[in-house]
């Protein structure tokens, strides 16, 4: 052994060995990472209202602890940066509100929850994408920047539910600039997106993904809308709106029709050899509790099954799995979630 040692390390000084390069650092496996999402809640209605607080619900630390105890992994943070971002470059978003977040993903890690933080309600990009594309790159480079030492488990969402004028075309076109700003800072942690038309499993077919290996990408699944929103005050379909005392009894039916679109996603995912987080899913307080149980448990279990991490919509409003006035969960909604507490 000694006789080797000297001559290598003589050959090393002249040069005729090349020494060794330092090991790189492992690339995250994002279906790992995927995986250890979970299953999760939305924390809605509050740091992506105008103001937090505008829409009933302010966070508080007690909220971090109750989601892990009743058997969640992850909490994705829904945050209307546009409402605390200057107008002109370089965008510069409001120390407090910083703050504010950095508060949640303190809480957060105490609690040891993973976090998929995203950009919530940017409604202006929707709207005029090109002329809005600049301040999201600006936003993204101020969220990157602030939070590149954070662990894996914080995952980034660039935007949630693109639509309107942000049409499939322009949202895979906005998906690299966005996507840069953050791996100037973030070479590898796990970055979700979604496709154009509100993240729904339809528009996946036109869903062009920039050539990154850690990308995790997102669903919506709201079906069928006149169950999950009936009597929902914001919906713009009158008739939906104004409609009460639909169920979703599990039927058949009812169940196949939920297979083949989540079916649709996974044939979608494998060909693109991608992980799938159900981001959003959810049915609004106006229909039954039983019904709601009964979708939620179907959702969640046809999401496992097919290996997908998942987020619940939402904690405590409109939507909530958590009763804010009783202070306890809705038994039946968080059993359809968690059923064995764990």
């Amino acid at each position: 052994m000694h006789r080797l040692r000297v001559p290598l390390l003589l050959a090393l000084a002249v040069g005729l060995v090349p020494p060794a390069r330092p090991a790189e650092p492992p690339k995250a496996d994002v279906f790992a990472a995927n995986t250890a999402l979970g299953r999760g809640i939305n924390l809605g209605n509050a740091l992506e209202a105008p103001q937090e607080g505008d829409w009933g619900l302010t966070l508080q630390p007690e909220y971090f602890k109750l989601v892990k105890d009743a058997g969640f992994a992850t909490v994705r943070l829904p945050v209307r940066w546009s409402a605390h971002a200057a107008k002109d470059a370089p965008y510069a978003i409001e120390p407090k509100f910083f703050e504010r977040v950095d508060w949640a993903l303190d809480r957060a890690a105490e609690q040891k929850l993973n976090v998929v933080l995203n950009v919530h309600h940017y409604g202006e990009m929707d709207d005029d994408p090109d002329a809005h594309l600049p301040r999201l790159v600006g936003i993204w480079e101020q969220v990157a920047r602030r939070y590149k030492d954070r662990p894996p488990s914080v995952v980034f969402e660039l935007l949630n539910e693109p639509h309107g004028k942000l049409t499939e075309e322009k949202w895979n076109a906005v998906l690299p600039a966005a996507l840069k700003a953050v791996r100037a800072t973030n070479p590898t942690r796990p970055v979700v997106v979604g496709p154009g038309q509100w993240n729904g499993i339809w528009a996946l077919p036109k869903l062009k993904l920039p050539d990154d290996p850690n990308l995790i990408v997102t669903v919506h699944y709201y079906d069928p809308f006149p169950f999950t929103h009936q009597g929902a005050p914001w919906v713009t379909d009158e008739k939906v709106k104004a409609t009460t005392g639909v169920r979703w009894t599990g039927s058949g039916d009812e169940v196949r029709a939920l297979r083949a679109k989540f079916d649709e996603a996974q044939a979608w995912a494998k060909a693109h050899n991608r992980p799938v987080f159900l981001g959003e899913f959810g049915a609004f307080q106006t229909a039954d509790l039983e019904s709601r149980a009964r979708w939620t448990a179907a959702v969640a279990r046809e999401a496992e099954a097919r290996g997908w991490s998942w987020a619940y919509w939402e904690f405590g409003s409109g939507f909530g799995a958590y009763d804010r006035d009783a202070k306890r969960w809705r038994d039946p909604l968080l059993k359809a979630l968690v059923p064995n507490g764990e």
